[in-house]
């Protein structure tokens, strides 16, 4: 399959291993994301979501090798593409934490995966670019939506109509990535640790509410209105209030 799922504690890893081909994302790897997300959802062991690529690269993109034979017609393009739009739903939905930890290319697929996770943080020379103007395709909505949440409308066309690539530099001053860290894995380490020890219910249910909020929605509803209650009659509300009055750190569960 080329992906590899991994646990490590609180974490899940979800690590891209086609090193050979720059993690290049075959169609059998798109469709093997959403079920990978639904098992880190439903694991209340598992707090984090973290991806990364194998080797030098965390991906150069969708494998276009395989366009002639599975894009070829009208509908095994539909079927191609409903694949990826579903890994990238499936990651926009996750209400627990994503990251995309990057170095070298993040290109085409790779970063429309990115973009799909919370964070992303970024090695000194990591390559960014989205290029289907270099391939006569356009963008799925969802993708571009987020692109343009990201980044403004301004960045994303010119990522999008040039398929000119960035460094890692340029991606952090656009707001693409987060941060850039010379020590990446000891920065997003002590991050993950930061998020572990945090309240879930907050940080799950205000991602929901950041996706309503990027999906478009201009107010809030019965399902954000029940989120909220449910915080504040919640374990995480009464130990996050009793550490304040006390004077230490929450203890969160």
């Amino acid at each position: 399959m080329s992906l590899e799922f991994t646990r490590d504690g609180a974490v899940g890893r979800l690590t891209f291993t086609r090193p050979e081909k720059k993690n290049a994302i075959t169609h059998e790897m798109w469709s093997a994301v959403p079920g990978i997300v639904a098992e880190v959802e439903a694991d209340p062991a598992l707090k984090v979501l973290v991806l990364t690529g194998a080797g030098a690269d965390f991906s150069a993109g969708a494998d276009i090798s395989e366009f002639r034979s599975l894009r070829s017609t009208a509908d095994g393009a539909a079927v191609y593409d409903k694949a990826v739009e579903e890994a990238v739903s499936a990651l926009t939905s996750l209400r627990k934490p994503s990251i995309a930890v990057i170095r070298g290319n993040c290109i085409g697929g790779g970063c429309q995966v990115s973009v799909a996770c919370d964070f992303r943080f970024a090695a000194p020379g990591a390559r960014f670019g989205i290029t289907p103007a270099k391939l006569g395709i356009v963008y799925d909505f969802l993708s571009t939506r987020q692109l343009v949440s990201l980044i403004g409308p301004a960045h994303a066309r010119y990522f999008l109509l040039s398929g000119q690539l960035i460094d890692a530099t340029r991606a952090r001053e656009i707001g693409l990535v987060n941060d850039v860290f010379d020590a990446l894995d000891d920065e997003v380490a002590a991050f993950v640790e930061v998020l572990c020890s945090r309240s879930q219910t907050s940080i799950r249910g205000m991602n929901r509410v950041i996706e309503k909020i990027l999906a478009g929605q201009g107010e809030t509803d019965a399902e954000i209105e029940g989120i909220r209650s449910a915080a504040v009659h919640g374990a995480d509300y009464a130990e996050g209030v009793a550490a304040f009055l006390e004077r230490r750190p929450p203890r969160f569960r």
